[in-house]
């Protein structure tokens, strides 16, 4: 299904609210095929990723992104903004605001805009698992996820949905709330399973197949390359692992090479350099690139995320929501 507007001359713009798109029930599995898909058409040249552009002043106290794609399967545009002010403070005290606009393009309407937010708190996780299950090791049965905010609590339910044999569950966090969901959002996806709350990083690092950080900039955990098995995956999502799991693996995966020098500049080494990336992830999910080449090779992935996936999603949210008649109409340009 393309375009999700009516394809009428209705030029109203539909208004998806964070209440709107939190009643909207979706499964993991469904997320996880959506963002797949949405990265086999940006292989196959038919979606467009420019590279996003990024505003932050010279005291760091604040960073913007604007990202503009188009999906080619679902035929839409959108462009996603993203603004987070206080990151020289405490989490509870910063501010972000994150939207998608739709448009189809095939009949040059609107569709909605939508707080991106959970968007994003499905999609990045999505991605960390299909990373994982492209990338880890043989066999895999253990995974440590750093970080107990927005991008953490979902991780493990999304990493089990890709990787099931999964049987032990561990996470690090300093946040006796954020710890709380984890255990909530695991126990909702997969009630039989366990979560080991773990407070020595380093050490469960050495006995962890995959490894993803997803933790604030003021995290304490640094998790280095002679912490990780022979053979661990160490996905970065936020922060929580140090500059030589990426200086210093076997094989560097990226879901863009572009992004990570934008986005990954503390992962630089001195000089600001990076190592060279050995596959781009859409292109491993395509089979025009290896993700792993043998089992004990350390494997280090830059989770970025690409506005084509939050189109993607967003789309399929869209769909949802005027299924279910969600959301206000605005008449922007009347």
């Amino acid at each position: 299904m393309t375009g999700t507007s009516a394809r009428t001359d209705d030029k109203t713009l539909r208004i998806l609210s964070t209440s709107d798109l939190a009643g909207i029930d979706i499964s993991l599995t469904d997320v996880v095929d959506v963002v797949e898909q949405a990265y086999r058409t940006l292989a196959d040249g038919r979606s467009a990723n420019p590279r996003k552009l990024t505003v932050k002043p010279e005291d760091g106290h604040s960073v913007s992104y604007a990202m503009l794609g188009r999906d080619g399967v679902r035929e839409v545009v959108a462009i996603k903004t993203s603004y987070k002010h206080g990151l020289d403070k405490s989490r509870d005290q910063q501010h972000y605001y994150t939207t998608l606009t739709v448009y189809d393009d095939v009949t040059g309407l609107p569709v909605a805009m939508m707080d991106c937010g959970r968007i994003g708190a499905l999609r990045t996780p999505a991605v960390s698992a299909l990373l994982a299950r492209e990338c880890a090791p043989p066999d895999s049965r253990s995974a440590l996820v750093i970080g107990t905010g927005t991008q953490g609590r979902l991780a493990l339910p999304f990493l089990l949905t890709t990787l099931p044999r999964l049987d032990r569950l561990m996470v690090h966090g300093t946040h006796p709330d954020g710890l709380a969901a984890v255990r909530e959002q695991l126990h909702h996806h997969f009630p039989d399973r366990e979560l080991e709350v773990v407070d020595d990083v380093r050490t469960a690092a050495a006995e962890a197949d995959v490894v993803v950080a997803t933790a604030g900039q003021h995290t304490r955990a640094a998790v280095e390359s002679d912490d990780l098995k022979p053979g661990a995956l160490s996905i970065l999502v936020g922060h929580g692992i140090a500059p030589s799991t990426l200086q210093r693996a076997d094989r560097v995966v990226a879901t863009s090479a572009a992004q990570m020098k934008v986005t990954g500049t503390d992962m630089a080494d001195d000089n600001g350099n990076f190592p060279a990336v050995d596959a781009e992830f859409p292109d491993v999910l395509a089979d025009r690139a290896t993700g792993r080449r043998s089992a004990d090779e350390r494997i280090f992935a830059y989770n970025s995320g690409l506005v084509v996936t939050d189109i993607a999603l967003g789309h399929r949210f869209a769909q949802l929501a005027i299924e279910q008649g969600l959301g206000t109409r605005v008449s922007l340009w009347q």
